[in-house]
């Protein structure tokens, strides 16, 4: 195992100093990505139409409150023949 460290090593390019590095710590930003961060690739040709984030949150909450209001049962429902008005014949 220590070979093909050692190996890998070799393949960094000269300009590379490793003692400046310091060593890394697992689960650093563990609880920040678990807290709700949530990153979304969005295609190119949209990026041009959203170019920030206040564009896409204003555009994304106005899509979710066109589908509530599309969504929500109207005023005058339907009911059905279990509530109908029985003629008298």
């Amino acid at each position: 195992m220590r070979k093909a460290f050692s190996k890998a090593m070799d393949d960094l390019r000269p300009e590379y100093d490793l003692t400046k590095l310091k060593k890394g710590m697992r689960g650093k930003y563990y609880k920040q990505a678990m807290a709700g961060t949530n990153l979304v690739l969005v295609d190119p040709e949209l990026s041009k139409v959203f170019p920030d984030s206040a564009s896409v949150n204003r555009a994304l909450r106005f899509l979710c409150d066109a589908a509530g209001k599309s969504t929500q049962p109207s005023r005058r429902s339907v009911k059905g023949p279990a509530h109908r008005k029985r003629s008298a014949a």
